[in-house]
């Protein structure tokens, strides 16, 4: 009897915990919801972009996200941007897709390449890829040394490689000299259409939207989380633009070199130190200087000065003063794998930035006293002798001075009333026995 009871109790029992069991099971995949992150690949490709995109990856992949979208229409940018964006593409640890809608022109095809998945819009084209190096301002682009154009085709064949996708249509997009029966001749670019990278396998489908790409991932009714840039990214990317670098460059050392030929510390000196901070802020976090940089800068900044305060003349300090400056700044602007190409690009802005920091000085120290704003700048106050304040005492070679209402008159030695006319006798510091001076 005693043991029906026991048997009862623990069916009971097992039957509860069962039940809850397959009554919990659908709530737990009820809320097992799809998360989508999705980032816009828009503009110019610059280094400031490529922060942002790693950003979102990371926290994707923290988050434990489904899928990571990038929402790409672009003509291209700096190659090195799109370099960073591609080795984090790979290496990321959550899918990766590329949507292509409307291009993935030049850096934007290498960004496309590299994305584990690739979907293109009707109408979408993504190619034309060959390196350019920037040409004189208002002049067009120039073509680029070979041993850039290598280094760039070769990036996008390893990608395509890295991808299972055709390595020699990638290094068709990059290269002329690539030829393709039945695809691309040489001494043609190639650039393909949504139909050929579909035809080709570059692409993987068609979608129109997201809805639609979602629907082709099987990633329906997924909370999309639509990601933007911080103010700081947008910050760094306006930093970083080569014209913006350029300047703060030159106001920079405008600004130092002002407080360098001026005595103590003012705004010129501030304002300086401030434009060389924001330089280095925003291509630091760029990975593009770092302390060996900022080191070179501050070695440079120290021969100037000790060529200026201490040293008479122009000579060796000044020389590596300027040469460290330089180095330091220039290699500020290019990042790693740089060729000589654009190595002397970036030391011809940096020449460029400097010289006119330097004409501009040399314009502010002779003029800037003369104008009327440089005028409330500087303190002239006067300590005029007609508000009772003493001029500076006129040596005589005596030991007293002339100089009438400013010094009470000292009374002269005995002589015949003969000898003493209507003259002032007056004390010097370094005279106790008054001298006589004439009228």
């Amino acid at each position: 009897m005693q043991l029906r009871k026991w048997a009862g109790a623990l069916i009971l029992v097992t039957s509860g915990f069962l039940g809850i069991t397959r009554s919990a099971a659908p709530l737990v995949g009820q809320t097992a919801t799809p998360i989508v992150y999705l980032a816009p690949i828009e503009g110019v490709i610059d280094l400031g972009i490529a922060p942002f995109v790693q950003r979102v990856i990371n926290e994707a992949t923290g988050k434990g996200a489904d899928a990571v979208i990038l929402e790409i229409n672009t003509f291209g940018g700096r190659v090195d941007g799109a370099v960073i964006i591609r080795d984090a593409l790979l290496t990321a640890r959550v899918k990766t897709v590329a949507f292509v809608n409307r291009r993935a022109i030049s850096a934007g095809a290498l960004i496309t390449l590299a994305a584990e998945t690739i979907a293109m819009s009707d109408g979408a084209t993504i190619g034309a890829a060959a390196p350019v190096q920037i040409g004189q301002p208002g002049g067009p682009a120039q073509p680029v040394e070979e041993k850039t154009l290598s280094y760039v085709r070769k990036e996008f064949r390893a990608t395509a490689e890295s991808r299972k996708r055709p390595p020699l249509i990638a290094e068709a997009m990059v290269d002329a000299d690539v030829a393709i029966p039945d695809i691309i001749e040489k001494g043609k670019l190639l650039t393909l259409t949504t139909e050929e990278a579909l035809k080709y396998e570059v692409a993987d489908f068609r979608a129109q939207n997201i809805e639609e790409l979602l629907e082709r991932l099987n990633l329906q009714g997924a909370e999309i989380r639509r990601m933007s840039e911080t103010w700081a990214e947008t910050l760094v990317r306006f930093l970083t633009h080569p014209v913006v670098s350029s300047l703060l460059i030159t106001v920079g050392i405008l600004g130092i070199i002002i407080e360098l030929r001026s005595p103590g510390f003012g705004v010129p000196g501030a304002l300086g130190i401030a434009f060389l901070a924001l330089f280095f802020w925003g291509h630091w976090l760029v990975q593009l200087a770092g302390w060996e940089e900022l080191l070179l800068v501050g070695i440079g900044l120290f021969f100037l000065a000790l060529e200026i305060f201490v040293i008479p003349g122009f000579g060796i300090a000044g020389i590596l003063g300027i040469g460290a400056l330089l180095g330091g700044l220039s290699m500020s602007l290019v990042g790693a794998g740089a060729t000589w190409n654009v190595i002397l690009t970036a030391a011809g802005r940096v020449v460029f930035s400097l010289l006119f920091a330097l004409i501009a000085s040399l314009f502010f120290l002779r003029f800037l006293p003369r104008m009327r704003f440089g005028r409330k700048l500087i303190l002239d106050t006067e300590l005029p002798a007609d508000a009772g304040y003493p001029r500076r005492p006129r040596a005589t070679g005596s030991g007293c001075i002339k100089e009438a209402k400013l010094f009470p008159p000292c009374a002269p030695p005995a002589l015949p009333r003969s000898a003493v006319s209507a003259s002032t006798w007056y004390p010097t510091a370094n005279s106790s026995i008054p001298e006589r001076i004439l009228s």
